[in-house]
């Protein structure tokens, strides 16, 4: 119970200092919006008993980055998050289209790749690595509304589906 008190205290302190900060950035408001959810997405995932590892993590052999890894029990987890501020357009999840999530896998492989004691370096790494998943997670905020949250766990693999 006091780990989750200092948590929500430490959520505050962070949004009120992002707020303020965000006032005076010349970020376009898609990318605040975006910034604000990941943000969200960290504390959320936090409460849920997470332990997040990475926060945009990027390669410098691959375009892109991984917006959040973390770990729940043994299973280390991608995670895509999604932000909107309304959803009369589309579900957030559905802009991780096949070209994102190659992005993604690319990205964690190369992530993988980097972790200490791997056995072997292939380019498949469920062999010899944690046990992994592709996470989506959906954020909205809506005027006057509570921020909403669409966790989708496992939500695509290290394979494309056919269709």
């Amino acid at each position: 119970m006091f780990l989750s008190f200092r948590l929500n205290l430490l959520e505050s302190a962070v949004d009120a200092l992002a707020r303020s900060g965000e006032r005076r950035s010349v970020l376009p408001s898609h990318l605040a919006t975006g910034l604000r959810g990941e943000r969200a997405a960290f504390f959320w995932l936090r409460h849920r008993g997470y332990l997040v590892v990475a926060r945009q993590w990027h390669s410098s052999r691959a375009p892109g980055d991984l917006d959040l890894i973390a770990w729940q029990g043994d299973t280390l987890c991608f995670i895509e998050v999604k932000t909107r501020t309304t959803r009369a357009v589309a579900a957030a999840h559905f802009a991780v289209d096949a070209s994102k999530r190659r992005v993604l896998r690319r990205l964690a492989r190369h992530y993988l790749r980097q972790l200490p004691r791997r056995a072997t370096q292939s380019a498949d790494p469920r062999p010899s690595g944690p046990a992994t998943r592709f996470d989506i997670l959906s954020i909205y905020f809506e005027q006057d509304q509570p921020a909403a949250f669409e966790h989708y766990p496992g939500a695509f693999g290290w394979e494309e589906a056919e269709s």
